[in-house]
């Protein structure tokens, strides 16, 4: 209750700082899993290694999806019913969550399992790759619902108020994992087998961790075995608000892979190498504006819950300021260290020399892009999942992946780079549009003071 007044009372400039620097934290942390990966197969195994888990890296899209889908929906539910005063709602929505953080990864991994050669050549392998990457990808399918677990659940601790017990969660994770994947490398020569090891076992230690959390009473919000049994009402509202994020990973994921086909026509597997190190770098730059929308969310559901409006829109502004200089920032240290920062993946020259200038191209409107994940994120955490779609689309499917098809025929490997800058562009567009209209339309502030204000109020703050 403590953590709900704050939220309603205490300053933004510091609730947003409290909430979103360790979502930050740990949403470079988790970035870092990747990296690290990356990291040590090539400098391990070689640059074909590297090639593979650029070819795993839509498939393990598709399990982070399933895991925002959840967690992300269900944390925006929360949010809301702690802002209406309704902890047993909150509580109903974080048990139907877990079960399904559970079952649905297990099901992915399962078809996997059952077709994997044709799933990697669907994603990209090429025969030289292949075998790699089924070495890679059938490990973290084998722990699929330890990663679903860790992240998805660790949104419901953010949820009710304790993002640094989150970030923790993940630093932790990401440790293990850094750790184990020198050992098994390096020092027990198990190759890129070594590195989906050590990836699934720092998923291990942060599921555990999560659940000990729920279980031993610590939380607010409470993981009850009366609320396990899963409720299609609440279902369907956690999955119409996480929607969004997770139709934008699929169609990540799905832009991925028709970017390794795409790379193997015009560039072959240093092109699928080059994509893989430039992948991971982005995920470094996105991973701090993600988190600072994670920090913002909870404030803001909250907030628009307690129909505190004058309150979500000066976190809402204040996050695009933030999230913008983040963006500037990693702009910034791309074009002036880029070949210091590819060589800590590879020494081979070719490779180094590619990847160099397909990052100062591809992120050349990388500053305007805060600006565009945060406004996506405004619409997910106030429960309007249509118009979060639609933003957290376009850039992804409505206009990379149109894009992708078309401009390689006419520059080559060059219009592959091209793209990203073009749809990052007029997606920030688009966002500025829907963003103005919905701050145009915002009521004044008229805090819940009564049981029966709150009661009216939850047609205003439920999932459109």
């Amino acid at each position: 209750m403590k953590n709900n007044m704050e939220m309603r009372d205490q300053s933004i400039n510091s609730l947003l700082w409290k909430f979103s620097l360790p979502a930050i934290v740990g949403m470079l942390v988790n970035a870092l899993y990747n990296i690290v990966d990356r990291i040590f197969v090539g400098r391990g195994v070689g640059f074909i290694a590297i090639a593979a888990t650029t070819v795993a890296f839509p498939i393990m899209l598709i399990l982070l999806a399933i895991s925002i889908l959840i967690g992300v929906g269900a944390t925006a539910l929360i949010s809301i019913r702690l802002g209406q005063q309704k902890i047993e709602e909150a509580e109903r929505v974080a048990g139907n969550a877990t079960v399904m953080l559970i079952l649905l990864p297990v099901i992915i991994g399962a078809i996997y399992l059952l077709f994997p050669d044709p799933i990697l050549i669907f994603f990209g392998a090429s025969q030289e790759a292949l075998p790699y990457a089924r070495d890679f990808v059938q490990i973290i399918m084998l722990g699929a619902a330890f990663g679903s677990i860790s992240m998805g659940m660790n949104n419901f601790i953010r949820a009710e108020g304790n993002p640094r017990l989150a970030m923790l969660t993940q630093v932790i994770g990401a440790l293990i994992n850094g750790v184990l994947n020198y050992i098994f490398i390096f020092k027990l020569g198990l190759g890129i087998k070594g590195s989906a090891l050590a990836t699934v076992s720092g998923q291990l230690f942060s599921a555990i961790w999560v659940l000990s959390y729920f279980l031993s009473g610590r939380s607010l919000v409470k993981i009850r075995l009366k609320n396990l049994k899963l409720q299609p009402p609440i279902l369907l509202s956690i999955v119409s608000i996480g929607f969004a994020p997770f139709a934008m990973q699929i169609a990540h994921s799905i832009q991925q892979s028709i970017l390794n086909k795409t790379l193997l026509v015009y560039g072959g597997d240093l092109a699928l190498s080059a994509v893989g190190i430039m992948m991971s770098i982005a995920a470094l730059m996105f991973m701090p504006i993600v988190g600072l929308s994670q920090g913002a969310q909870p404030l803001i559901g909250f907030n628009y819950g307690a129909r505190q409006y004058d309150r979500v829109k000066e976190t809402f502004k204040k996050a695009i300021i933030a999230g913008t200089c983040i963006a500037l920032a990693g702009y910034l240290v791309i074009n002036i260290w880029p070949t210091q920062i590819v060589g800590l993946f590879s020494k081979d020259t070719a490779l180094t020399e590619m990847s160099s200038h397909a990052m100062r191209v591809f992120f050349a409107l990388f500053p305007v892009v805060g600006f565009q994940i945060i406004g996506s994120n405004y619409f997910q955490a106030v429960g309007k999942p249509v118009q979060s779609t639609i933003l957290s689309l376009s850039r992804q499917a409505l206009l990379f992946i149109p894009l992708l098809l078309i401009l390689p025929r006419f520059w080559g490997i060059d219009g592959v780079w091209r793209t990203a800058p073009i749809a990052d562009g007029l997606a920030v567009l688009l966002t500025a549009t829907l963003v103005y209209f919905e701050m145009k339309n915002l009521p004044k502030s008229k805090p819940l003071d009564d049981p029966d204000e709150q009661h009216k109020s939850i047609a205003a703050s439920s999932p459109r």
